[in-house]
């Protein structure tokens, strides 16, 4: 890697290459533009590392660990980079999180310093206080920086020169944490080699072209979003980055920018096509909208089609863990022909790096047609949980990652989604895991018994419902039980709605509480 005639050495595989190349390749051409200003390759590379020299006199050196806590900024794009130049790993924080949430997963990865925007100051702190041992905060915003912080800009002025040989190859690079089935978040350990296969599928899957102009839509403490970020820099991609979603500033940007691709989550797509202003604005650069979260409604993708006749479509199915694209279905399979409609609730073909099987509980391999689990391999598999060594060898096997997830694949190739043998809900693209807001209504005092289960929803695809039986006598509402969780999660993952049993839940003969039944009861009831 050199620019500027200074040469770098790197691993084999690693995120700082990646970089370097183009700012040798494509060096006054545009790389990140943010709120009215853009930065070029050149200047990209010469901020990251004067970041990754500025954080290794911070202490930062290789295994430690950097947290980022808010929007999508380009300081947390530029991060993406300044932090593997050290061989450290960086750990974007979901900031939809509850308080104790996050504490959460800055107890789990204990990095040593935590970057943070003008818009969580009041959370950087209070963890900060939760962790004495968390050295630095540094502020990433503008105007005033605050007491007892760095300042993130001053930090760069003084180009400090990192000494340290950038981390590579199967080094961890990114701690993505999700949500966890044992009712805490889990950190995916992703490498180098894991963003790299993901990001070279996607480049030939979704036929990505050099110096495109891509809108980062979603959050970058998703993977689905976070490792666009590696994607677009082995391709030269121009990424205009979007704050947090707008349906406005979405239409606003493409309009400005002329953007090529983007990503999203169909009830983004429908929030878009509704909106009064849809017409104001022109969209027609769009070549290619890539979705994934959850099954696209047949009668959106017609809706979305027939008003944006330029643009191609495709859906991913994935995972965290997976870095995160499993299979694709691509621009040719979103076709409404009669003889291939049936494709569009399909979770398309494996990835050209992947290999897909679906198996039985002896996790021997079944036939086509046979629905049983989804199992994947390939180089862009976790390197496993941080720090939780027996979760990894519950789901990893021989190379293979057992996902939870129940499907079948027809003589085609084609995987269909089933169920969530977990009960994962997915609720407008955001994952729910059922257990977490279980643990929290369980520590209700009036209540006796509780589960929650996802319910169809026109907008969000899946609802939060929660079924309860509280104890005799007891006093308490619907939005009680809403506004007890809201205290302690959050907001995305609390029921919109509960359901009263004055009978105990109904169980199996192993007293597990029936989730199949409730739904049937609930769903029926709402039709």
């Amino acid at each position: 890697m050199s620019v500027a005639g200074t040469r770098v050495e790197t691993p084999e595989i690693s995120a700082m290459a990646w970089l370097g190349k183009a700012a040798d390749s494509w060096p006054e051409k545009p790389s990140v533009s943010w709120h009215g200003k853009t930065y070029c390759w050149r200047e990209t590379f010469t901020r990251c590392k004067a970041m990754a020299g500025a954080l290794e006199q911070q202490g930062v050196s290789h295994g430690d660990r950097v947290a980022y806590l808010g929007y999508n900024t380009h300081w947390g794009f530029e991060l993406f980079f300044s932090v593997p130049w050290l061989g450290a790993i960086i750990v974007p924080v979901n900031f939809r999180l509850s308080l104790g949430e996050m504490v959460e997963c800055i107890e789990d990865s204990e990095p040593r310093i935590l970057v943070v925007d003008e818009h969580h100051l009041e959370q950087a702190r209070a963890i900060q206080q939760a962790c004495p041992w968390l050295e630095t905060l540094i502020y990433a915003g503008s105007g005033e920086v605050p007491d007892g912080m760095a300042s993130y800009d001053r930090l760069l002025q003084k180009q400090a020169v990192p000494e340290a040989i950038p981390g590579g190859n199967d080094d961890t690079l990114i701690l993505f944490y999700t949500g966890g089935t044992t009712g805490r978040s889990k950190g995916v350990m992703l490498s180098h080699i894991n963003q790299f296969a993901n990001a070279m599928g996607g480049i030939s899957l979704y036929q990505l072209q050099e110096g495109e102009t891509h809108l980062l839509a979603g959050p970058m403490f998703h993977t689905a979003a976070g490792s666009r970020v590696y994607t677009a820099t082995l391709m030269g991609i121009h990424t205009v980055i979007l704050s947090r979603f707008d349906v406005v500033s979405v239409m606003e940007l493409v309009h400005r920018y002329r953007i090529n691709t983007t990503q999203i989550v169909p009830t983004m797509l429908q929030m878009i096509l509704d909106h009064r202003r849809f017409a104001d604005f022109d969209l027609s650069s769009l070549r290619l909208i890539t979705y994934g979260g959850a099954p696209m409604p047949v009668a959106l993708m017609e809706r979305a089609l027939r008003v944006l006749p330029g643009t191609g479509f495709g859906q991913s199915y994935g995972m965290t863990e997976a870095s995160p694209v499993v299979s694709v279905l691509n621009t040719d399979d979103h076709s409404l022909a009669p003889e291939r409609r049936a494709r569009l609730v399909s979770a398309g073909r494996a990835a050209p790096h992947v290999n897909i099987r679906v198996v039985g509980p002896d996790r021997k391999r079944l036939g086509n047609g046979e629905v049983g689990e989804i199992a994947v391999r390939g180089a862009n598999i976790m390197k496993g949980y941080w720090r939780a060594p027996e979760l990894t060898r519950a789901v990893l096997e021989d190379g293979w990652y057992y996902t939870g997830d129940s499907g079948f694949l027809d003589d085609d190739g084609y995987l269909f989604l089933v169920g969530r043998m977990k009960d994962m809900i997915v609720s407008g693209g955001e994952n729910v895991y059922p257990i977490e807001i279980e643990n929290i209504l369980s520590r209700h005092p009036e209540i006796k018994e509780c589960a929650v289960i996802g319910v169809p929803h026109e907008k969000w695809g899946e609802a939060v419902h929660a079924v309860i039986r509280v104890a005799e006598d007891a006093c308490v509402t619907e939005q009680d039980i809403i506004d007890y969780c809201r205290e302690r999660i959050a907001h995305y993952k609390c029921p919109s709605a509960v359901t009263f049993m004055d009978q105990p839940l109904p169980v199996s003969t192993v007293n597990k509480i029936l989730k199949t039944e409730l739904r049937k009861m609930i769903v029926g009831e709402n039709k």
